[in-house]
């Protein structure tokens, strides 16, 4: 009989991302970082002039923190000892937004906090990436964990019998984030580990009107 299958994203959900690279920008690169709303682009501003960085700019950063950068991200509070719970009851894979050539950088740099899991790669929406992952593990049930409402909605779209858990655990982004369980595409919103692991044990182990 096949287990059950956490797909969880990592940036914001299982290691801190936008806080680091906030300090990065800030103390080495001559870029300002403040978010106010969810425009992630618009919260890049030159420290010398001000202005906004350009579309590429902003490219740019975010390809040179993956490249030499990794290091400085550190967990979630409780995102390790939830993430290795949920493991002692189904297989665990990883869902990042990241491109292909990272993959084992991501694989090693999770695994040096102590996530040992498989890791997939992903450009875009998450839904055809994660139908493919269902469809290869074929698991008596499935859960979903990303930051990201669009993430949701697309898997929603897609797998729709996956449960969608919207978490967010970085302080800096929750507020200013879209909500996907506001919105209908996730079955809940809980951005503390504390708090949603036992809807997540409860997420793989009970029937879904019972989770």
């Amino acid at each position: 009989m096949s287990r059950p299958l956490v797909i969880s994203d990592c940036d914001e959900v299982l290691l801190h991302m936008v806080a680091p690279f906030k300090q990065w920008l800030e103390d080495s690169q001559g870029v300002n970082f403040r978010l106010e709303g969810n425009n992630f682009a618009e919260a890049m501003r030159w420290q010398k002039t001000g202005e906004v960085l350009g579309k590429q700019d902003v490219w740019n950063f975010l390809g040179s923190f993956f490249d030499t950068e990794m290091h400085r991200q550190g967990p979630i509070a409780g995102a390790v000892e939830g993430i290795n719970a949920l493991a002692e009851h189904a297989d665990v894979v990883i869902l990042t937004n990241l491109a292909d050539s990272y993959n084992a950088m991501r694989a090693e740099q999770l695994a040096g906090h102590g996530v040992h899991a498989r890791v997939f790669t992903n450009h875009g929406p998450k839904g055809p990436a994660l139908k493919a992952i269902v469809d290869e593990y074929a698991p008596s049930r499935a859960v979903f964990i990303d930051d990201l409402s669009q993430h949701h909605r697309s898997v929603a779209e897609l797998v729709p019998h996956v449960r969608r858990l919207h978490l967010c655990g970085e302080p800096l982004l929750a507020p200013h984030i879209s909500c996907a369980h506001k919105a209908g595409d996730a079955h809940a919103r809980i951005d503390t580990w504390d708090e949603a692991l036992p809807w997540l044990l409860a997420a793989i182990t009970k029937e879904p009107q019972d989770a």
